[in-house]
């Protein structure tokens, strides 16, 4: 399933994703493992996205 990572905006494919996060019952899925952590420092500013 294709994807789109909220902090990049790059569309990527969710089972080759580099990390995941659970944010409001949604799994969140991220390109590198730099942008799980800028997205876990302020999931605010990036879910509404």
């Amino acid at each position: 399933m294709k994807v789109v990572d909220p902090v990049c905006k790059m569309t990527i494919d969710s089972e080759k994703a580099a990390a995941t996060s659970k944010y409001q019952g949604q799994t969140i899925y991220f390109c590198a493992p730099g942008c799980k952590v800028k997205f876990d420092q302020n999931p605010e500013k990036y879910a509404g996205k």
